[in-house]
């Protein structure tokens, strides 16, 4: 859908958009309340020419628009180019994991944390300084004990300096002291060469260890390094898979084949996806069923596009509005199960092969829609601003019925700035006109019988295999109806019930 240059152009053709907000054209969504649809797609859609605006034809659009081929082999030979351009950027940009989220940011340590970490440190410092002191202090015991043995001899009188001497010889055998000095300097450069010759063999160890380990380190590098696959709808983006390129030209067409800006939409588009949690919520349970009737699935048009209704007169319920949009939290739940809704839809009931459907019909029935100056303002255009963004081209066609006055003229408004590709995909039809506009579209026994046509749920004399033959009968002229009947035959009663009865009662 996002075909369009601007944004607000893409934002009215997208897919999901255009249902869950006012007017946009999503494939499968739920749009917003009525209201809300006119004025953003008044302004983010920008629909319907002035022809089409007017309330008395208001009912068929310009009906030109026609879905292109996905076939690489249709393409003109500019858009095989940018094609080929555009998977040459999506593989270099998943080579350099532009397609991940950013890690989180580590959280700031606390104050008090670094207060204790300074006075843990402190002293770790004051012991160094006291094992130096205190290594500076034992040469000074030493000098010390060796002073006092030389001031005794000194002092020794000379009649006892023979005898001193005697006592001296004798005891310099046995005198410790020179050896000690010698074994705790050789001790000490013993230890010194043990510790460096540990030291050599902790520093040569780790050059053998990377020729060991080199191999395991290459295989977690190569792990770490090798692109994850990114998938988008199922459909992986790069590789063999047919589907890939119909994906893809989904963004180059949303931006004219403009490469670059296909590139930007298609990196913003899946980081989305990751940030909003897709995968999780398809199978989430949000608690809304009671929004069943507002927006649904139901049948197909005649080129086989799933059709998707949204139904804003649902919310004259107070109730039910209430639930869906009552606070913020409503909202963002009502969005989250308008976006869950379209998911499903993709993944169920879309074909993305280069022959297959791709694209929805989007039925919008604005009777008795909300204001739109309602509480369902923010959420819609929120929505229509997600659709628009990241599901481009999803809508075949889209048809608003029992089209107001009002919405109207705003259409009209916005048409100069409209591209011609987006108003051949919206057509109006005021309230006179809604059903016959729908037949053109979708067969009458595709349609339901709220909108007028055949479609009832549950029953089990007419369902859409029987198909319904249309014959058109000009003005004042006889043509002749042949209707076939199933012959029915009764079986004998013994006492006919209607028919005796009111003899009786008579």
């Amino acid at each position: 859908m996002a075909e369009e240059t601007q944004p607000e152009a893409a934002a009215a053709a997208a897919p999901a958009a255009a249902e869950v907000v006012v007017t946009e054209a999503a494939p499968a969504e739920a749009e917003v309340p009525v209201a809300a649809e006119a004025e953003a797609e008044a302004k983010d859609e920008k629909k319907g020419d002035e022809a089409e605006l007017t309330a008395d034809d208001a009912g068929v659009g310009t009906g030109s628009f026609k879905e292109e081929s996905n076939l690489v082999e249709d393409l003109p030979d500019p858009e095989k180019k940018a094609l080929d351009e555009f998977k040459q950027l999506i593989a270099a940009a998943l080579a350099a994991g532009e397609f991940n989220l950013p890690p989180p940011p580590p959280p700031p340590k606390a104050k008090e944390t670094k207060v204790e970490e300074a006075k843990a440190e402190e002293p770790a410092k004051e012991e160094p300084a006291a094992e130096a002191e205190a290594t500076a202090e034992e040469p000074k015991a030493q000098v010390a004990a060796d002073a006092p043995v030389e001031e005794v001899k000194t002092e020794v009188p000379p009649a006892e300096e023979a005898k001193a001497e005697t006592l001296a010889e004798e005891a310099k055998p046995s005198e410790p002291e020179p050896q000690e000095k010698t074994v705790v300097v050789t001790e000490e450069e013993t230890a010194t060469k043990t510790v460096e010759a540990i030291e050599e063999t902790v520093v040569s160890a780790p050059a053998a260890i990377p020729e060991e380990a080199a191999a395991p380190e290459a295989v977690v590098e190569a792990q770490a390094t090798a692109p994850e696959p990114v998938l988008i709808w199922g459909v992986p983006l790069v590789g063999d898979d047919e589907r890939t390129d119909t994906v893809l030209l989904k963004f180059l067409r949303a931006r004219e084949f403009k490469v670059k800006d296909a590139m930007a939409m298609l990196k913003s588009a899946v980081l989305w996806r990751k940030r909003f949690g897709i995968t999780s919520l398809l199978d989430a349970d949000l608690g809304l069923t009671e929004l069943e009737n507002v927006v649904f699935y139901r049948g197909t048009d005649r080129e086989g596009h799933p059709v998707c209704y949204n139904v804003y007169g649902e919310f004259q319920d107070k109730d039910l509005y209430e639930k869906a949009f009552g606070d913020d939290e409503k909202r963002e739940r009502f969005l989250k199960w308008r976006i869950q809704l379209l998911e499903r839809g993709i993944l169920s009931k879309l074909d993305f092969s280069p022959s297959g459907i791709c694209s929805m019909v989007q039925v919008t029935d604005l009777k008795n829609s909300p204001p739109m100056l309602g509480k369902h303002r923010a959420v819609t255009r929120q929505a229509v601003t997600l659709l628009q963004d990241n599901y481009p081209e999803f809508i075949a066609k889209k048809v608003f019925i029992n089209v107001p006055w009002w919405y109207l003229a705003a259409n009209k408004m916005m048409s100069p700035f409209l591209t011609q590709r987006t108003k051949s995909k919206f057509v109006f039809a005021s309230p006179a006109k809604s059903a016959a506009t729908l037949f053109r579209y979708i067969a009458p026994e595709q349609v339901p019988v709220q909108f007028g046509g055949l479609f009832k749920e549950d029953d089990p004399e007419f369902t859409t295999s029987d198909t319904v033959s249309e014959l058109t009968i000009k003005p004042s002229s006889k043509e002749t109806v042949e209707i076939p009947v199933t012959e029915v035959v009764l079986a004998k009663h013994p006492r006919p019930p209607l028919l005796i009865n009111l003899a009786e009662c008579s």
